[in-house]
């Protein structure tokens, strides 16, 4: 099948690292290794940090979604256009213009719903990604809490769960040479992040004060990543006791979580963090915050603890309580490879792709097939 990818997020090309940009990449190879013939029509994105200049946007779309029909027109048009993200911030202005008028089966990955900005500066936005939401065969929540909130508009025969998954296999490597405690007894504690502004900065300043709380006890952390506000959150760490390893290329930070004891990190407004994925593949427990995404993909109690989103002092015990209990640890981080290796590994992920774009295909064969016609960009 020809499909035609885009991410109206982040771009693939973009220098930026992130885990959207790793997930796109990630359905990208999947539906390589299925056999489908991929093509990135478009580098154009939509994501804004604040609402502004919806007209020129909207305007822009318009003219992209017009050269890229031109295109289809010409050369032929894909089987399927699929797009990975469709939210307020991040609206697909493309997707329901081509899908329409070349009459092609059209899917969501990971889109979600946040009501509260229906109405005020993000409206126009808001109603955009609704629009598409409404234009898709079929659309894919990465977690329960998202579903629930598409359910609103989207009908149930069209709306999928589809959890995020990796290529399980470097970390599972890695784990292979974890050494079952730190030499000198000390639990080595590891977190992995961006240090940009945001969530992930708040990320940074809860875990720094949970350490502060249980300074007096044995741990060391290393901490993965780099960015516009590293003067910032470096300053809260202690010095003695944190390596900074900076931006680490992808295939060396396996090596990272395989030099750990536990994985920390509080997840302030994440969707579901890749770094959970990827420490767990690697037979590693973990502390996070009790995001929707998150819960989805740790299993508290089983291959790590969830603490209460922000509270710094529940994260500090869910530390200690791991930090000191060697046997647990072990036994969680074998549950969590095994847990990865069953339900999130690129194989996972390879059928739910096949299911997720079987399904689109059905509902759009059963719908009749339009004549040629432009949708809005907009609504």
């Amino acid at each position: 099948m020809r499909i035609a990818l885009h991410t109206p997020m982040k771009a693939f090309e973009s220098p930026v690292p992130s885990g959207d940009r790793q997930f796109a990449k990630l359905i990208r190879r999947a539906l390589e290794l299925e056999g489908h013939t991929l093509a990135v029509p478009t580098g154009f994105t939509t994501w804004a940090a604040a609402p502004e200049g919806d007209g020129a946007l909207f305007a822009a779309a318009g003219a992209e979604a017009e050269r890229i029909g031109a295109l289809f027109a010409a050369d032929g048009a894909p089987d399927l256009w699929l797009t990975y993200h469709n939210y307020h911030k991040a609206p697909d202005l493309l997707g329901p213009h081509l899908s329409s008028r070349f009459g092609i089966p059209y899917a969501i990955i990971e889109a979600s719903r946040a009501r509260s900005r229906a109405e005020g500066p993000w409206a126009a936005r808001f109603a955009a990604a609704d629009f598409a939401l409404r234009a898709a065969h079929a659309v894919a929540a990465v977690h329960e809490g998202d579903r629930i909130g598409l359910a609103a508009i989207v009908p149930a025969s069209r709306l999928h769960l589809f959890p995020p998954f990796i290529d399980a296999t470097p970390f599972r490597a890695a784990a292979s040479t974890r050494a079952s405690a730190s030499p000198d007894g000390v639990p080595r504690l590891l977190a992995v992040g961006m240090m940009r502004p945001g969530d992930k900065a708040n990320s940074y300043r809860v875990l720094a004060e949970a350490l502060a709380r249980i300074a007096d006890r044995p741990w060391t952390l290393t901490i993965v990543g780099d960015g516009p506000a590293r003067g910032e959150i470096a300053a809260r760490f202690d010095p003695a006791r944190t390596t900074f390893a900076g931006a680490v290329a992808p295939e060396a930070l396996p090596d990272f979580y395989a030099a750990a004891d536990l994985l920390v990190w509080p997840a302030i407004g994440e969707a579901f963090g890749m770094v959970f994925l990827e420490a767990q593949a690697a037979g590693l427990a973990v502390i996070g915050g009790a995001r929707p995404g998150v819960a989805a993909i740790v299993r508290d109690g089983e291959t790590g603890f969830l603490a209460p989103e922000g509270n710094a002092a529940a994260f500090a015990t869910a530390i200690v309580g791991l930090a000191s209990a060697l046997e647990a640890r072990i036994r969680m981080g074998r549950a969590a490879a095994d847990h990865i290796a069953r339900d999130h590994d690129l194989s996972a992920g390879r059928a739910r792709l096949t299911s997720l774009i079987a399904a689109a295909v059905a509902v759009r064969a059963d719908l009749p097939s339009p004549a040629e016609r432009t949708a809005p960009c907009a609504p």
